[in-house]
């Protein structure tokens, strides 16, 4: 009896989803995309722009196993469910799957899991809806969007400055670096003084003469003060007042990779990595069970099947004063509010208790989710706190303190949040304080600080720059791409990168800025909700973009490639580093009249005697990159393995034994030791 189909996008989910589903299920994985943009056709872009900007899709490559299995699944298949991720992505997925494999329309169901439990699985199944084209075409436009900016930007760069890429977010990524670096460089500090003055259990610095805000500029000023100052300090007034500190919201995909950066010092692509395999499921012994909700989302709504039953456990937990509210942030354009924010698919998931099934890095992350989550459903922590002004013949002096009266929410996150109380002693009104310690302090104000990945995401968020979903792969590639470098933690952009951002805005600056593509995330928006035409979006980008692209290529200065010092051994002109396919290499200056190419010097690592000559078998590269062993009197010997060798002969045949997949083998037969 034929089976029901569940394609979904990962390997390891499908086997969880599989024990949800039963024996009249089958839960396979496309193991993401199938299909891409071809790169043939004019610009190699794989678009048809005189044609309506038809896409012309190919099968990536290396997925033809896959994809002859899954028409083989379907063909047996009664009812198909396309079950790829609850996002934009995810629907492309679930269209491409749809139409490649050629599914009808009344063989099909759409289902979207955003978590992966059994009840939430067994309810999308029961539950099912169609592919949403609107969503799919926003995908569609934005990946036709980037292939054109990204290949004809990415050209002309290489042509003409050897960069190696540019991108229709990537590039405004890396100008707000380069820009930074900018303000720091024409940053002049200014000088200011500090005065406090110490007592013994409480500190007060100098921040109003009479009436007005005091600044001082050098030590004579200062000192000017300091001359000035008796040695009492009089209560000119106290406040004290009971102030609430609020949790912050639940997770969405930026703020988790911001907030782990900065406490658990992982970087983004980790982030997401690690909470892709907390929402895929967990194998807990008795179950396996996603343990949190799904991770790509900039929404920061709760639903009321988890919210109910974690405030029953605060207060079950920790008391009914702990109870909080449901907080909501300020309203933000691009928001996607298809899922909610990423938060534990069960409160009574524990990290503790389920500690032991976790390594620890994903104990980390999972831990910070769950506390994250819960402390934002808490009452507010209530600190107290106190100001107290001194008056020293008119020079007011101020110190402040508080007091944690009631933790709330800090009562499960205080591991991510500091709160230390600054006690001050009991003074009453115009009470003297006595001090002859006083001390001036030269300080000079900083320049702003460089872009750390949490700070630059922060940032690309602000400005609505990108998906969430995107940030980890776009500082990829700028640090891949030798655009930036860090120090400290911090992004400092190399020439290159600097060179990259100052000629694209030279000949792009309208296209490539932070409005620009904020905007055009808003048009991708309103195709999604059906209130743009995708391709008249494209059409009225490419008007604008194509010829400033054909006017680049034209005005855009060469750059010179660099000289090494030394003369071409076949015509005596200059050798100049030259960059390639496969990277930086030396050659004539006189190309293509001289083709002479210096070759790299490397030692060869001797692995064994070549068997069919008096030469050695050294390792080498393909022309692509990848390594194989050759005998070192290649022409004459073409002796060549994929396999390390041993050196040793096979028993069976006699030929040479290698090194594959930790095991001993034949380079010939079938023998294996």
């Amino acid at each position: 009896m034929a089976k029901n189909l569940v394609i979904v996008e990962s390997p390891s989910k499908s086997k969880t989803i599989e024990k949800y589903l039963g024996k009249d299920y089958k839960v396979v994985s496309s193991k993401g995309h199938i299909r891409d943009l071809a790169t043939s056709g004019p610009l190699g872009l794989g678009v048809d722009i005189e044609n309506g900007f038809k896409p012309r899709y190919v099968y990536i490559p290396g997925k033809m196993n896959v994809i002859k299995a899954l028409k083989k699944d379907v063909q047996n298949s009664k009812t198909v469910f396309l079950a790829s991720d609850p996002d934009r992505e995810g629907e492309a997925i679930a269209w491409h799957l749809k139409d490649a494999l050629g599914i009808s329309d009344k063989n099909y169901k759409r289902v979207l899991f955003n978590e992966i439990t059994r009840d939430k699985v067994l309810q999308a199944i029961d539950n099912p809806t169609v592919i949403d084209d609107n969503l799919v075409r926003s995908q569609e436009t934005r990946r036709i969007l980037d292939r054109i900016i990204g290949f004809r930007l990415s050209k002309l760069l290489q042509a003409k400055i050897g960069a190696k890429s540019a991108g229709r977010v990537q590039s405004v990524a890396l100008k707000l670096i380069v820009d930074r670096e900018r303000e720091i460089d024409s940053f002049i500090p200014e000088e200011y003084w500090k005065i406090i003055a110490i007592f013994p259990e409480y500190e007060a610095e100098l921040f109003k003469y009479k009436k007005d805000d005091i600044e001082l500029h050098n030590e004579e000023e200062a000192n000017y003060v300091l001359d000035h100052l008796g040695e009492e300090y009089t209560v000119e007034s106290i406040e004290k007042q009971e102030k609430a500190r609020k949790s912050k919201l639940p997770f969405i995909t930026s703020t988790l990779q911001q907030e782990s950066s900065t406490k658990l010092g992982f970087p983004a692509r980790k982030t997401m990595s690690i909470a892709q395999k907390l929402y895929e499921g967990i194998d807990l012994g008795d179950e396996t069970v996603g343990l949190i909700t799904y991770m790509r989302t900039d929404s920061i709504r709760l639903s009321d099947d988890f919210i109910k039953p974690a405030m029953k456990y605060i207060e079950e937990k920790y008391g009914k004063k702990y109870v909080g509210y449901v907080k909501k942030g300020k309203k933000k354009n691009n928001v996607q509010d298809a899922h909610e924010a990423i938060r534990p698919t069960s409160v009574l998931r524990e990290p503790l208790k389920v500690k032991q099934y976790l390594s620890n890095d994903e104990f980390k992350l999972y831990s910070l989710i769950y506390k994250r989550t819960l402390a934002s459903l808490m009452a507010d922590a209530t600190v107290n706190q106190t100001t107290i002004i001194f008056d020293n013949n008119d020079y007011k002096f101020k110190t402040t303190g508080s007091i944690l009266i009631f933790d709330g929410y800090l009562k499960v996150y205080s591991d991510y949040e500091s709160n230390e109380d600054k006690i001050l002693p009991e003074i009453g009104d115009n009470e003297v304080a006595i001090t002859n310690n006083v001390e001036s302090t030269q300080h000079f104000t900083k320049p702003p600080a460089r872009y750390s990945e949490a700070s630059l995401i922060k940032k690309l968020e602000e400005l609505g720059i990108g998906r969430p979903s995107t940030y980890a792969t776009i500082i990829d590639t700028i640090k891949s791409h030798d655009y930036v470098v860090l120090e400290e933690k911090k992004f400092k952009p190399t020439s290159i990168g600097i060179e990259t951002t100052d000629k694209l805005q030279e000949f792009f600056s309208d296209l490539i800025n932070n409005d620009y593509t904020r905007d055009m995330e808003d048009d991708l928006d309103k195709i999604a909700d059906g209130n743009l035409v995708w391709n008249k979006v494209l059409d009225e980008f490419y008007k604008l973009f194509e010829p400033r692209v054909k006017k680049a290529f034209a005005d855009m200065e060469k750059k010179a490639p660099e000289e090494t010092g030394e003369k071409c051994p076949n015509c005596g002109n200059p050798l100049v580093v030259r960059n390639g396919k496969f990277g930086e290499f030396i050659a004539c200056s006189n190309y293509p009249t001289c083709k002479y190419i210096k070759k790299e010097e490397v030692e060869e690592e001797e692995i064994c005697d070549c068997p069919n000559c008096s030469g050695k078998i050294v390792e080498k590269k393909s022309r692509k990159g990848k390594t194989f062993y050759g005998c070192n009197n290649y022409p004459k010997c073409k002796t060549a393995y994929w396999d390390k060798p041993t050196g040793e002969s096979c028993p069976e045949c006699g030929k040479m034994l290698v090194e594959k997949n930790n095991n001993v083998k034949c380079s010939e037969c079938d023998y294996t030791n």
